[in-house]
């Protein structure tokens, strides 16, 4: 090869957006109200993104963090209590139990899928356990059989992370027809996204209820005399960002469609690079929207790693590191850490660690081009492995 191998036409752009974008936005301005109470394109989107994704209720709230955070304070988890998430994920799945005063405790993933491991939540369930977090990695799903299941039995609810799930199905279950809590995020790079924002889906009335009064200072909708019902703050979405989402959530399905179809193909071509072995995907989940791109070259070193990921990107590639495992992180040790050390949780999570080092994702733009971009990528990446 040349060592210098580089995509030959640029990749899609992300966001992507258009005329109903713009017309979105005109209508939020021109309707004079542009907080949530007095207008109505929050309320509007709430039932759209609620129908899409076979919820009841849909709470539109700031980010995604906010999201997870007040999801959680609807279950009850607060200061004494625990929450178990993946060891590998971004580290707001951690952070949003331990605002609350709860202890996050990290369980190892499945070394192909990314997913949390059942088996690893089973054995760290405790009697402080208040709520099990699945993070839906890259769009794959959890094996939420076995998790509803633990769940079940245990009587510990579930709250998927949801993040990078916009869209996506197991068993032909749309996510809020999961019957648990549901957290998701509409983050500048997200599937759907309005520069920020988040939703959390309640599977009944009386759960929303709570998360609208506490998303809005402990507030009721309909109070005139500021009788704050309840400790909370403002996680309310505007106008604005919900207008874009709107139109956003009307490319999601094409846009899911187009990944679906464009994944085959470069996970194929990805498999057959020397050293790189691909995210799997469990079949169950019938429906991926494919958030990130992932693929491992294990043995790699984080230097040499960090490395190919710059030369990925110098050659039109949207590439970056995976997640550091929470507990790798100075953050995740500020408040509310487990009383383990770093070294113990890496014993136990010796997957998560791996993927720590020797995990490389691209931008999901990347299954938005070409079936020819897909072998120019794969050109790209083997080209770079081989001369990193």
């Amino acid at each position: 090869m040349s060592n210098d191998v580089r995509l030959e036409s640029e990749l899609p752009a992300w966001p992507q957006y258009g005329d109903e974008e713009r017309e979105a936005l005109i209508r939020a301005l021109e309707q004079g109200q542009w907080w949530r109470i007095g207008g109505g394109e929050v309320d509007a989107f709430e039932a759209e993104f609620a129908a899409a994704h076979g919820g009841e209720h849909a709470l539109a709230v700031t980010n995604g963090t906010h999201a997870l955070e007040l999801a959680l304070e609807v279950l009850g988890v607060g200061a004494g209590t625990e929450v178990i998430v993946p060891a590998f994920t971004f580290i707001s799945s951690s952070q949003a139990a331990q605002r609350l005063g709860a202890v996050a405790v990290p369980v190892d993933v499945d070394p192909d899928t990314y997913c949390i491991d059942p088996s690893a939540v089973e054995a760290a369930i405790g009697p402080r356990t208040r709520a099990i977090m699945p993070v839906h990695m890259a769009g794959q799903m959890c094996d939420m059989d076995a998790l509803d299941k633990l769940s079940a039995d245990s009587g510990v609810p579930l709250i998927q992370d949801a993040a990078h799930a916009h869209g996506a199905r197991w068993r032909g279950k749309r996510v809020g027809e999961l019957g648990s809590v549901a957290a998701f995020s509409f983050q500048n790079g997200k599937l759907m996204t309005a520069g920020e924002g988040g939703a959390v889906l309640f599977p009944d009335a009386e759960m929303y209820e709570k998360g609208f009064v506490r998303h809005s200072c402990g507030r009721p909708r309909t109070d005139r005399g500021y009788f704050h019902r309840t400790s909370g703050s403002n996680f309310r979405l505007n106008e604005f960002s919900a207008s874009v989402l709107r139109a956003q959530l009307a490319r999601l399905e094409d846009q899911i469609t187009t990944r679906e179809q464009r994944w085959p193909v470069l996970n194929r071509l990805l498999a057959e690079i020397p050293g790189v072995v691909p995210q799997s995907r469990d079949d169950r989940g019938d429906r991926n929207p494919h958030y990130m791109a992932m693929f491992r070259v294990p043995g790699i070193t984080e230097e040499r790693r960090a490395k190919v990921v710059d030369m990925l990107v110098e050659r039109g590639v949207p590439a970056f590191v995976a997640f550091r495992a929470v507990y790798r992180t100075a953050a995740f040790w500020e408040v509310a850490a487990p009383d383990l050390t770093v070294d113990e949780l890496a014993r136990r999570c010796p997957h998560s660690e791996a993927l720590t080092s020797d995990c490389i994702w691209l931008h999901h733009r990347v299954l938005l081009g070409s079936e020819e971009q897909m072998h120019e990528v794969a050109a790209v990446v083997a080209d770079v492995l081989a001369g990193a």
